[in-house]
């Protein structure tokens, strides 16, 4: 389809759901680590041959895997239109005023954030995401990103996350002599000894800024995150599996790797938030109540905040209960469990196909309804994108470092 046609169908598509549009489960694999077998697939559907395991899933997503192994629009959000295959990529670069609204769409090209479900058996190796300064040498964006761990849902055998290292190694500039020998001689997962973990604990979270390292912990996560897929891996092994050293280096300028070998890796980071001796206090987040949109038949709160590249909330709503909540501009929804309809839409959390939708900007400043119409409570993710938020979201009170 050419870019009027695309237009035209998305404009027929919102008028048709009043301002909510249908969008496709995502899935993405991973062939470095093992999965958890979470995510709800069928137990064959999980391993997918060279391409690994199926271990995330993305939502209304723009962005596409960064995989050694490639696979055709592999991390890419569909729009689901009966006889129509339509990226949401396409459809906010042809239509994205009809979408974002006419106002955010002239200072943003895209959607701005990614959400996803990641479910690892392991924890993930000990990895950080470039900074825009650093992306941008190769042509990539920043990875800020922050966590949810769902409730009722297994932990794995690992549910803790390690961030940064231990001050001391910064405060005395010690970063090249005590972590620059394990990125050289790739043979040990012992780096983790000079990192803090803490407890992945359910129904709170971590907001992460880019260029920090972390090893997240095997609880189920829901992450939001800035729309990139790059990192530097600085763990060799994770649970006796060899990790390739080429993942420490994939994303760093050549040139620097030529001029300062691993050192290249190492300059990326950001130390002083590394060696926060206030890290958990400057970056956990528990869920916070909103006022605002509080009734005896819902509540909601916020779960990704302290910045404004994102933001998110949870909505819940009782059982047999209704109710119209705004927003300040468009977002995406993941039902993460419970039944009933959204703007009129039937949604079922678990049930592929009836549990991911986007609210155009107008529909979500006029209202959406959210309707409960099961025995247990309708439980709702929404999923922000940059600046939509700003003079609402919360912040976390500020510990020096």
């Amino acid at each position: 389809m050419n870019g009027s046609d695309v237009r035209e169908l998305i404009r027929k598509e919102i008028e048709r759901d009043n301002g909510v549009l249908r969008l496709k489960p995502c899935w993405v694999a991973r062939n470095f680590l093992e999965p958890g077998k979470r995510l709800g697939l069928r137990e064959e559907e999980y391993d997918v041959g060279e391409r690994g395991w199926i271990c995330e899933r993305w939502l209304g997503s723009e962005t596409e895997a960064d995989n050694a192994v490639k696979h055709e629009n592999e991390g890419l959000s569909f729009l689901d239109i009966p006889g129509r295959e339509l990226l949401l990529r396409d459809a906010v670069s042809q239509a994205g005023d009809l979408i974002m609204g006419e106002e955010y769409a002239l200072n943003h090209r895209n959607l701005g954030r990614l959400a996803k479900i990641f479910d690892f058996k392991s924890r993930i190796f000990f990895h950080l995401h470039q900074t825009q300064e650093e992306a941008a040498k190769i042509g990539a964006t920043s990875k800020e990103e922050a966590y949810y761990f769902p409730e009722g849902v297994d932990l794995g055998p690992h549910p803790e996350t390690f961030f940064g290292v231990h001050p001391y190694i910064v405060e005395q500039n010690l970063q090249y002599e005590i972590l620059l020998p394990y990125l050289e001689k790739w043979d040990s997962e012992g780096i983790l000894k000079h990192s803090r973990a803490y407890l992945n604990v359910p129904g709170e979270g971590f907001h992460l800024p880019a260029g920090v390292l972390h090893a997240p912990g095997t609880a189920l996560t829901i992450e939001l995150q800035e729309p990139s897929d790059v990192m530097a891996v600085f763990q060799s092994k994770v649970d006796g599996l060899d990790i390739s050293k080429d993942l420490l280096l994939k994303d760093v300028e050549k040139s620097a790797v030529e001029q300062r070998g691993e050192k290249a890796a190492l300059d990326q980071l950001v130390w002083e938030i590394n060696g926060d001796p206030y890290f958990y206090e400057n970056r956990h987040t528990p869920p916070v109540f909103i006022e605002e949109t509080a009734s005896e038949k819902s509540r909601e709160y916020w779960i990704y905040y302290n910045t404004t590249r994102f933001s998110g909330k949870r909505l819940v709503v009782s059982p047999g209960e209704e109710t119209v909540i705004s927003d300040l501009g468009v977002f995406n929804i993941l039902v993460w469990r419970g039944k009933g309809e959204i703007g009129g839409i039937p949604v079922e959390g678990g049930c592929f196909g009836s549990d991911e939708l986007l609210v155009t900007h107008d529909r979500a400043v006029e209202g959406v309804t959210y309707r409960n119409t099961g025995e247990a409570d309708l439980e709702i993710l929404k999923f922000f994108g940059p600046d939509i938020n700003n003079d609402v979201v919360p912040y976390l009170k500020s510990y020096p470092y």
